[in-house]
């Protein structure tokens, strides 16, 4: 297995969601990183391989950056929380000798008790009663621990699995118990690096609470910052934050979704049953949000309408004509204003990156009604329009080069006709690759409203942060 994931090097990200068959998506860890360590998973830390690449040795999330003789930093606590995510490392183990989980991973990856016991609580570490299957490309090292492991003669004495198929004891859940007991042949997958949202500490939580009820929780998420954790880090969340901020008891639950890297409402559930209720107003279309995005350039009123492409992998491709099997995409364009491109020193406090497009002298509020709720969505569309959103570096960079070049989109206004599937496959490509990575903070892009039973329940976010000049 891999001990973790990166482009550009002999382990692409695809593999190592591949080898570890769950739906970790490694991939927003993954994208900025040219520095990587790859290891074969064994049952027995003496018999760990490690196969030749360059080694972690600078940026590093944890706040030493002191390294170790195997490259790795000297590991601590996962507080204070450091200003910049570094190169992830994921771990995949099999335990050799049955015990408490957080004795083995010590022992095992040589990391201290209080660390590990911080990435337990955080979310990051997950545990299967069955190791899941390496893909076809898997060395042959790999496939030999992987049928050690899970030999029919192996599993018939575990009487965990008994009564499970295999593909339901190799299903990965996390670990919340430091004690916890793991025994023998049990599959282990540590996050010693989880992706960190340092900008939690710096806001007043308080201050963002939009509304409290018996119910619900209206929160002004800032940019920045997650709604509800991600895979490796459930600690850093808004969920978390607004629980401790009102002081309550029970923690709130996620009733839906908004990028890290915009602001606004999002509503949160104070017990299981109303976040079940919210799910399906949504389901039902009952619930309504309005959208405030500064774009880079004007944009008609009316609806706008795409088709995106099924795949839920970063950057969301966007079609003009209709493609079977892709999803709906419709916003109405209420209104579009000019306004004042966000001075230096805003675009400096939020973390705005500069994606170089030409004229900084204006941009344009766009008031949206989200008409469907698809993943980057607004970003998508209005890229794939001429006018990306400020700071988004995801989709700005495309939109760039497709002013500069018409008909390197091959989904846009000026799509090349293909003679051969291939031809258009690599073209996709290559456009893919004109995206950039996912922004850090902030982008032009505000939930500023969200209602549901017709209007009883309405709430707005304050200012949004391009307005704070």
């Amino acid at each position: 297995m891999l001990a973790s994931g990166c482009r550009s090097f002999s382990a692409p990200v695809a593999l190592v969601r591949t080898l570890a068959l769950t739906h970790v998506a490694l991939s927003e860890h993954a994208n900025n990183y040219k520095h990587v360590k790859v290891a074969c998973f064994s049952r027995s830390s003496k018999k760990r391989t490690t196969f030749a690449c360059k080694s972690l040795k600078q940026d590093v999330t944890q706040p030493t950056a002191v390294s170790s003789v195997n490259g790795y930093p000297e590991y601590t606590r996962l507080l204070p929380c450091p200003s910049h995510n570094g190169p992830p490392r994921v771990e995949h183990l099999v335990v050799s000798e049955g015990g408490p989980v957080l004795e083995y991973i010590c022992k095992t990856l040589d990391l201290p008790p209080q660390f590990v016991a911080d990435l337990i609580h955080f979310g990051a570490v997950y545990y299967a009663l069955v190791c899941p299957k390496p893909p076809p490309t898997a060395t042959p090292e790999q496939m030999r621990v992987f049928k050690e492991v899970t030999e029919p003669s192996v599993l018939k004495k575990r009487a965990s699995i008994k009564g499970k198929t295999v593909r339901e004891a190799q299903k990965t859940f996390r670990i919340t118990q430091a004690d916890e007991f793991v025994e023998a042949g049990t599959y282990l997958r540590v996050h010693v690096h989880p992706k960190r949202f340092p900008r939690c500490y710096e806001i007043d939580w308080k201050s963002r609470i939009i509304a409290v009820s018996e119910e619900f929780v209206v929160l002004d998420k800032p940019a920045g910052t997650t709604v509800g954790g991600t895979t490796d880090n459930i600690e850093e969340s808004c969920a978390t934050f607004a629980t401790r901020a009102l002081g309550l008891t029970t923690p709130l639950n996620t009733t839906h979704q908004i990028d890290n890297c915009t602001e606004g409402c999002v509503v949160l559930a104070r017990t299981k049953e109303y976040c079940s209720v919210f799910h399906g107003k949504i389901r039902e279309k009952k619930v309504k949000k309005l959208y405030l995005a500064l774009a880079a350039a004007p944009v008609p009123t009316g609806i706008i309408t795409h088709y995106m492409r099924p795949i839920n992998v970063a950057p969301r491709l966007i079609s003009e004509d209709f493609i079977e099997r892709w999803s709906l995409c419709q916003l109405e364009v209420m209104e579009c204003k000019e306004v004042p491109w966000p001075n230096a020193v805003v675009e400096e406090k939020y973390c705005v990156e500069d994606c170089g497009w030409p004229s900084k002298d204006y941009a344009y509020e766009c008031k949206i009604n989200l008409l469907t709720g698809r993943t980057h969505q607004v970003r998508a569309q209005l890229a794939a329009c001429g006018a990306p959103i400020v700071g988004d570096s995801m989709y700005m960079p495309a939109a760039v080069a497709e002013m500069e070049s018409p008909g390197l989109n091959p989904f846009g206004q000026y799509k090349k006709h293909y003679t051969t599937e291939n031809d258009k496959e690599t073209a996709v490509a290559k456009w893919i690759a004109r995206h950039g990575k996912e922004p850090n903070v902030a982008i032009g892009l505000q939930a500023c409203q969200i209602s549901w039973d017709d209007g009883k329940h309405t709430f707005e976010a304050r200012a949004p942060w391009w307005r704070c000049q």
